[in-house]
């Protein structure tokens, strides 16, 4: 067995040589020009790559625990055209966060704009870097806790061509598309999968107020 101490490497180790943005528009691409210390000792050749800089996002969780509901959204995500069932997936709640806004400012925005409910709760559970291989972005994972009875219809901001439909299922049922691949979207996975292991930690709260 081969038992991993962790590297003390750090990133002031990491010497840039050259930043340059190569696409800009939508979003941003960087190309970067560096040498990091290897493992064996030394430092590496130049290396170049490119980075997918489009800012961080909140993802958004809306679950109600009194009747055990998650509210999902379904939209068309331009992408997937050609590399899914369909294109149109079933989600969490997301958005770009802004300058100058807190996560739990964000999330309770984007619930909003994409649901029309308000959560009695907002709780950031986690984050993650949704694709660390190319993309620099990091995603915020928020609880927002509400009443699932007021979720229905087709939300989104006109401006910014989006048609969100809400869709409200039971919690075993959303982790059942889960395992099923009907939901094979990373952050929403990620999100319900959280929820199955951590549920019993809400209904805790909910019995004691």
């Amino acid at each position: 067995m081969n038992n991993a101490v962790p590297t003390q490497l750090s990133v002031e180790s990491i010497d840039i040589l050259d930043k340059k943005v190569v696409y800009q528009g939508f979003f941003k691409v960087v190309e970067l020009t560096l040498r990091h210390p290897l493992f064996e000792g030394g430092q590496s050749e130049p290396v170049t790559r490119e980075v997918f800089e489009r800012g961080n996002a909140v993802v958004v969780l809306p679950y109600d625990p009194v009747r055990d509901r998650v509210v999902l959204i379904e939209q068309l995500r331009v992408p997937a055209i050609g590399n899914a069932d369909s294109p149109w997936l079933y989600e969490l709640v997301a958005g770009m966060m802004d300058d100058g806004q807190s996560v739990l400012e964000v999330a309770a925005r984007e619930l909003m704009e994409e649901t029309g409910l308000r959560a009695s709760r907002l709780t950031q559970v986690g984050s993650h870097l949704s694709s660390p291989g190319g993309s620099s972005e990091r995603l915020f994972l928020v609880l927002a806790e509400v009443d699932s009875d007021q979720a229905s219809g087709v939300h989104g901001l006109s401006h910014e061509h989006e048609d969100i439909r809400v869709l409200v299922l039971p919690r075993a049922d959303a982790y059942q598309w889960v395992e099923q691949g009907r939901i094979d979207n990373a952050s929403s996975v990620i999100g319900l999968q959280w929820l199955e292991l951590n549920r019993h930690k809400l209904e805790h709260r909910i019995d004691h107020g």
